[in-house]
């Protein structure tokens, strides 16, 4: 991968900036920071506030690699958890859409608190503690928050919250000079130990970041992110979400036991992640490891490594505007994903398959049409597929996944540039 280059910040984050030029959309994201900010008032009265805005994120490539240093790429989309935000003394107090009573931090105690661990709460006291150790200024705020990120649908629901906590802080409390990796590195902190929810960093990155990157963690700390200037519209073709009516949230063991089981081969091989291993030395040693670790260990190593040279050659493809060859390695992805990560449904009920059910109908769409890729999309087991097509052929596929399928759903989804942000003009 070559070096970090900078990630340009609009210079404007006006509804426009952040939403595009269509009328519609524009009215609609005013109607909706009008109606967080009659929230604000009927909950706390007349405030000077500000609003902050931090976008969902969707996986291009790099399934489940970030969590061995691995490499990927991802962007953030359109849709985004907004914040109406003033100022108070020393509690954090935040009303969000969906539920009735407000989330409360007494930013006094920032110690992980045992049955706090899978909230939000958890979340919010640890983006404050992880703000506190790195020496940077924090306070309370009182907030409300709406989300239109779905929850459990693979747009990392969760990381649009951390990124927009930690960016509230950035602008309250340290003039903003907090970088996006930064936020992003916190966000991630406190999802693993406060949330107790083992992550990599590629949800927080992208949410934080904006527009397409790709990020090398080889140095897990000091993550490389490049970006990607490449139009998926001007090839013609739109990004679709197939969201499959289920949900990950109740599925953190089979997620944790991705990062374990990649990370026993590394163990086995005297390293501690795949990316300190060569791959050819993985393959000449599968048979001193086998019997030490379990063959699904093997496999998802084994994807691992291959899904890594996989992105190097699809961020090459896309600074050659070579758009064929960057669509066939999507769909070896996601050959490899199902295959050997199998990530595709829970083994606590193999009977359960909708994702499977979902990429079938999609790969026989695509086959016919002759043209586009398909694939898991972000942590698997449950949620969604990314499909790629000519957008000519967008609403004739909603319209065919809707037919067969009564609960799936379709999003079509843009490339948003700018990351996590405090909106200056509405």
């Amino acid at each position: 991968m070559t070096p970090a280059v900078p990630i340009p910040i609009p210079e404007r984050n006006n509804l426009k900036n952040l939403y595009g030029n269509d009328e519609e959309v524009v009215r609609h994201q005013k109607e909706r920071y009008s109606k967080l900010s009659s929230d604000f008032k009927k909950h706390f009265g007349d405030a000077e506030v500000k609003y902050f805005s931090s976008p969902g994120r969707t996986e291009i490539s790099g399934n489940h690699t970030d969590h061995n240093n691995g490499i990927v790429i991802a962007a953030s989309i359109n849709l985004d958890s907004i914040a109406c935000v003033a100022e108070c003394s020393n509690c954090i107090e935040i009303y969000s859409d969906g539920f009735k009573d407000p989330f409360y931090v007494g930013i006094n105690n920032l110690n992980p608190v045992e049955d706090e661990a899978g909230s939000t709460v958890s979340l919010i006291r640890g983006i404050a503690a992880g703000l506190s150790e790195r020496g940077y200024k924090i306070g309370g705020f009182k907030a409300c928050i709406t989300s239109d990120v779905l929850i459990g649908s693979g747009l990392s629901s969760s990381a649009s919250i951390e990124v927009l906590i930690g960016t509230i802080f950035n602008h309250l409390y340290n003039n903003g000079k907090i970088s996006a990796q930064e936020i992003a590195l916190i966000g991630q902190y406190a999802e693993n130990k406060f949330f107790k929810k083992p992550c990599g960093l590629m949800d927080q990155m992208a949410c934080a970041t904006g527009g397409i990157i790709s990020i090398d963690f080889k140095d897990k700390d000091k993550p490389v992110v490049n970006k990607i200037h490449f139009d998926f519209n001007k090839e013609g073709y739109s990004l679709l979400v197939v969201h499959t009516g289920g949900s990950h949230l109740e599925l953190t063991g089979d997620y944790s036991a991705i990062p374990e089981e990649m990370k026993s081969v590394a163990e086995a091989s005297g390293k501690e992640v795949c990316r300190d291993i060569e791959y050819e030395d993985f393959i000449a040693n599968i048979n001193k490891i086998h019997g030490k670790v379990s063959d699904r260990a093997i496999l998802r190593a084994y994807h691992f490594f291959n899904e890594n040279r996989r992105v190097i050659k699809q961020v090459e493809a896309l600074g050659k505007n070579d758009f064929r060859e960057f669509l066939k390695l999507v769909n070896e992805s996601g050959t490899s994903s199902f295959k050997w990560l199998q990530n595709i449904y829970s083994g606590s009920d193999v009977s359960y398959q909708p994702v499977s059910l979902a990429l079938a109908m999609a790969e026989n769409f695509i086959q016919e049409l002759g043209e586009g890729a398909c694939r898991i999309h972000g942590g698997g087991f449950e949620g969604t597929i990314l499909v790629l097509l000519p957008s000519s052929a967008a609403n004739d596929f909603t319209k065919y996944i809707s037919g067969i399928f009564k609960n799936f759903s379709v999003l079509d989804l843009t490339i948003r540039q700018a990351g996590a942000v405090r909106v200056t003009e509405i």
